[in-house]
């Protein structure tokens, strides 16, 4: 008999959070035990009217409340610390059968994922910034407490598939691709009076309006590279990124001898969400047919950091390596903040990044602790969204 497997989700409302719903309605031997939701109540209350999970942490106090007088058996909780109840509910579970999909967006992913390491319950990751601002911190405990993190993004599903049965010392380097997002077709000069309402509009991709925006700036992709150097092993050097405006070839790598693996399939992130369920096995996916590749174009380009500045600063910062890369993510969670309340201008955002990382740069410190991040990350959000326009003389 095939065990029973526990899930925990962390952001089930969001884009990647619907999905995960969507895929595990079609697999059998799976039980949400608890879920995790910012504002959208009714899209919770979906979720809990048919799956029926044990404990439900919501975004604020008041919408706790709210569940509790709905679903009065329900266990409740709110806020960055349910977070983490959520990811740790229920001690007396086997943990080898716990599933942690973390979903949710921002630094917030970080401390709830840690937990969860601890708790020895594998990982399943939507969540950039977990690797981005704590990969030194996850990595260590990774192997402290034996448990497996397995992502969930395209890009590096991809390329954890294509290195099934390889060492690290057979690849030359990894190649990531990237769509371009909403502004690839323009040059920088037209970008100055794109809205917030233009820069959702993603050619290929239906999802949440901060990582939409990401994919404009590429500040996405940068966020990926430096996931990917967690994740893999492999240094800033080795990890390539090219445009490839289909999104069909999710990512690639080449080996020493020149050959190319690559992973293809549609832009369906429910696809590499279910991989990461049921890893590593694959079954039958019920929600969409297969690629045809004979109705399928494919074509790539050089990457143009000058176009792209942000996917540049990225690089450079992961290569500093430290506090660095909490100072990126953080910087641009704040600037992206702004612009989708139309308080900044689209270009905006990048000076924001550059102006910040900049500043921090000489202060910056490579034997940190999680406490370093968390304050750091609160102090330069607080910085940007009460004093921007100094950052945008």
């Amino acid at each position: 008999m095939t065990n029973l497997k526990h899930f925990f989700i962390l952001g089930a409302t969001g884009s990647i959070g619907q999905q995960a719903i969507e895929v595990l309605r079609t697999l059998d031997n799976i039980k949400i035990e608890a879920i995790s939701f910012g504002s959208n109540i009714e899209s919770a209350k979906k979720i809990i009217d048919e799956f029926k999970p044990r404990l439900v942490c919501a975004g604020s106090l008041e919408l706790a409340d709210e569940i509790k007088k709905i679903y009065p058996n329900i266990i409740t909780c709110y806020g960055d610390n349910g977070l983490s109840e959520v990811s740790c509910f229920d001690n007396k579970l086997d943990n080898n059968d716990c599933y942690v999909l973390n979903a949710v967006v921002g630094m917030v992913g970080l401390q709830s994922t840690i937990d969860a390491i601890k708790m020895g319950r594998t990982i399943l990751l939507a969540n950039k910034e977990t690797l981005v601002v704590g990969g030194e911190l996850i990595e260590k405990l990774k192997k402290d407490y034996d448990v497996k993190l397995i992502p969930i993004d395209s890009e590096h599903s991809a390329i954890m598939q294509c290195l099934h049965g390889y060492e690290n010392k057979d690849v030359d380097k990894l190649i990531i691709t990237a769509s371009g997002g909403a502004f690839r077709n323009l040059k920088r000069d037209e970008l100055e009076s794109v809205t917030i309402d233009d820069a959702l509009k993603h050619p290929n991709w239906n999802m949440g309006k901060k990582i939409t925006v990401d994919c404009a700036t590429m500040v996405n992709k940068g966020l990926e590279v430096m996931e990917a150097h967690y994740l893999f092993g492999f240094d800033y050097d080795h990890i390539d990124t090219i445009l490839h405006f289909e999104s069909i070839v999710h990512s690639l790598i080449q080996f020493k001898d020149g050959s190319i693996l690559a992973q293809m399939a549609k832009p369906d992130m429910r696809l590499p969400i279910q991989y990461a369920i049921t890893f590593p096995n694959r079954c039958d996916f019920k929600l969409d047919k297969a690629l045809d590749l004979t109705a399928s174009n494919i074509s790539f380009k050089n990457m143009d950091f000058d176009r792209y500045p942000m996917l540049a600063l990225a690089y450079a910062v992961g290569k500093m390596g430290g506090l660095m890369p909490t100072v990126y993510n953080s910087s641009n969670e704040a600037a992206v903040k702004l612009f989708i309340e139309k308080k900044i201008k689209f270009l905006d955002i990048e000076k924001i990044i550059a102006n910040t990382c900049n500043k921090y740069k000489k202060d910056n410190k490579f034997d940190y602790e999680l406490s370093d991040v968390l304050s750091l990350d609160k102090k330069i959000k607080e910085e940007i969204l009460n004093n921007y326009q100094e950052l945008l003389k």
